[in-house]
């Protein structure tokens, strides 16, 4: 595929940004535990309160975003804020406990105000940059790309913190600072993005840019992507930092062994994600997408099998086949659903709902987790991701029939 210089700009800033997100923020669990002394319940609190923050944000973000003529410029400047914010995480150790930990939660918590306007902009800029019919195979490729690029960068991040003592607080310093330097490339990529004339100079009428309600929601696909995408992502959250705390805690793996389940992760994503992209072209996006999601459901049940580190590495080269397509397959859902002519709107209300998801479910996990114990909390949360995947089959069922029907 050849890719016009939009689309270049697109996959520079975002092997810049997989850098500098990579280079960190696999491994916050490990410098919150190792370094801060973090608890359960607040890790969970890390995993969850960036989604309430970013809900916060995101209903005066879509009315502001409406209102300006360049996507671009606010992604900008959401995204230099975001990254300054992060940068601050470096002064974090120098607070001793136990106020070390909790300004942990309050920085990754804020952060993500800014965070949820740069992705939300993001998202609509580009969405308006690529053509739909290039989306598939232009994702694909960008996502191929970023995911060898967070392989290498997760691995020789493992391989530096595995030099120092796991409650050295110096290393991850140093990250911060390295990450910080990628963010600055990372800006430098989106701000040369060309928008059209027309998005820059057409005015926006007032009442447009007021339009944040529920009418998004008598448009049927995009309701029926919103039920499904929510109750798979409740289902998936639940688990995140119970995937850590097991980690960590109980198979007590250390930097470079967090760094070899991202890279086999990230090495199952490369192999996979063109044949998701091929596969949704022939079958339908979101019949597809229920294959990838219940195979991202079998995740938590298979890891309790055991705390044998090589085991686990095995274990993540087959949940990457299943999150490769997963990802790209959601985000092509959710630009599909989403009309053209008011995509923000769409975009905004369902990130509104996901961030709504996302500081309940981790919070619901580590509940799971104190009540029931780690193994019983992650087969309860299999199964409930596997009934959520089936949601994906009926929307295919009732949306995308006709075409199942041709390509069999």
């Amino acid at each position: 595929m050849k890719f016009n210089e939009n689309e270049k700009l697109s996959i520079y800033n975002g092997l810049a940004s997989t850098a500098a997100t990579n280079m960190v923020n696999g491994y916050i669990p490990l410098f919150a535990i190792g370094v801060l002394g973090a608890t359960n319940h607040q890790i969970g609190l890390i995993v969850s309160l960036p989604s309430i923050i970013g809900m916060l944000a995101l209903i005066p973000g879509a009315i502001w975003l409406n209102r300006v003529y360049s996507k671009k410029n606010f992604a900008v400047i959401s995204t230099l804020l975001t990254r300054l914010l992060f940068s601050l995480i470096l002064f974090v150790p120098f607070l001793g406990s136990p106020y070390a930990a909790w300004a942990l939660v309050i920085l990754i918590a804020l952060l993500n105000f800014p965070g949820a306007l740069s992705g939300l902009s993001w998202q609509s800029m580009i969405g308006d940059l690529v053509p739909e019919k290039r989306r598939g195979e232009f994702f694909s490729s960008r996502n191929r790309y970023n995911t060898i690029a967070a392989m290498a960068v997760t691995f020789g991040t493992g391989v530096f913190l595995q030099q120092f003592d796991k409650d050295n607080a110096f290393p991850y310093q140093v990250l911060f600072i390295a990450a910080f330097l990628f963010a600055v490339f990372e800006i430098y990529f989106l701000f040369k993005h060309k928008e059209p004339e027309r998005l820059k100079n057409e005015k926006v009428t007032e009442e447009k840019s007021k339009k944040l309600s529920l009418a998004v929601y008598k448009h049927k696909p995009f309701l029926a992507f919103v039920i499904s995408a929510l109750l798979f992502g409740f289902s998936a959250q639940m688990a995140w930092s119970l995937f850590s705390i097991y980690q960590i805690k109980e198979a007590n793996a250390t930097a470079l062994w967090l760094s070899l389940f991202s890279v086999t992760n990230q090495l199952a994503q490369i192999i996979s994600i063109k044949w998701w992209a091929n596969a949704a072209d022939r079958r339908g996006n979101s019949f597809v997408l229920f294959i990838a999601a219940a195979g991202m459901a079998t995740a938590p049940a298979l890891t309790m099998l055991s705390t044998n580190l090589v085991y686990l590495t095995l274990i993540n080269l087959w949940i990457g086949l299943f999150v490769s397509g997963t990802n790209l397959l959601l985000f092509n859902q959710l630009l599909k659903a989403s009309p053209e002519t008011d995509r923000t709107n769409y975009i905004a209300n369902y990130t509104f709902l996901l961030s709504i998801v996302g500081f309940i479910a981790p919070q619901m996990g580590v509940l799971l987790l104190n009540g029931l114990g780690m193994n019983a909390a992650m087969n309860l949360i299999a199964l409930f991701r596997m009934i959520a995947a089936f949601s994906f089959l009926f929307v295919a069922l009732k949306f995308e029939r006709k075409v199942i029907a041709e390509s069999i």
